[in-house]
This record gives structure tokens, sequence and C-alpha cells, in this order.
């Protein structure tokens, strides 16, 4: 089983990486950070979390800026932007729920199995959104301490 193969578009990791480059963003200090940027900050790659920030920002819950001061910045408000939405919009597909449908063979047993296990996914899929839907990037971000890291100030602002 090929666990980064996912029924979404994404694998579960960008959520991941959405949720905290979002909460970073939402900070009022914060009027752009380019990609590079977040992303040394997350230890993550830059390449991979501009592809995450551009999902982002064509569903309307970041923004982008070009030029010398350019980088992404929060088009909504971070009080209304739940983690649902972040979750749906980058259409992240469960590799359990996978795995689980993966386990079923061709046989008659196995694909009454499978027809049981949609279900499941179905109700176990409907279940987790209910639960990111109340909460939200703003109570996500109260939530840490943003802005230091061992006792040090660290500058994401410009």
């Amino acid at each position: 089983m090929n666990p980064e193969k996912c029924t979404g578009n994404h694998h579960p990791k960008w959520f991941g990486l959405a949720l905290q480059a979002l909460v970073i963003l939402s900070k009022e200090q914060i009027h752009t950070c380019p990609s590079a940027e977040l992303a040394n900050y997350l230890q993550s790659e830059a390449t991979l979390l501009r592809r995450i920030l551009a999902v982002l920002a064509r569903e309307g819950i970041l923004e982008t800026r070009e030029g010398r001061d350019g980088g992404y910045r929060m088009k909504r408000d971070p009080k209304t932007v739940t983690l649902a939405e972040v979750y749906s919009a980058l259409q992240v597909g469960d590799p359990l729920c996978y795995g689980i449908k993966e386990t079923t063979g061709s046989h008659p047993f196995g694909q009454e199995m499978k027809a049981a296990f949609q279900e499941l996914t179905q109700e176990m899929n409907q279940s987790l959104k209910e639960v990111l839907s109340r909460y939200t990037i703003a109570e996500l971000a109260e939530r840490t301490a943003i802005g230091t890291a061992e006792g040090k100030a660290i500058d994401i602002s410009r």
C-alpha cells in the first residue's frame, strides 16, 4: 500500500503545512510574507509551500503580492476561515480511508466489504469536516506563541 496515494488531490501533509502558514499569516503585524521565508520558518520546501499557498489563493483565503515586497497575506479575516474550509480547499484525501478500501479483493465478499467500507469512510469524512468546521484559523493562532522561538523574536513581518 502506498500511503501517499490519496483519494483527494493533495497529500494530508499539505493540510498541516497550510494551517501553520495561515496561522503565521493571520498575525496582525504581517502585511506580506514571501513563501521562502514561510518555508524556512516551517522548515519545509519552498516549492511545496508555494503549491499549497497557490491553492489557498485560488480559493480566496490568501492573496498574493508581486514585486520586491511581495508574498502572501490573508485575504479574509482569520476569524472567518474555518479549518474545514482549508481542508476542503485542499481536497485532502484520507490515507486511512484509502487503505481500508485497498484491502478488499475483487471476489464477491471483497466487493461487499468495499461497499460497506465506502459508507463507513464517507461517515468518517463527514465527522472530520464537522469537527474542523468548529475551529477557525484565529482560534488556532491563539493556541500558539508565534513570534518567539528559544526566547528570540522572529521577524517574519514586512
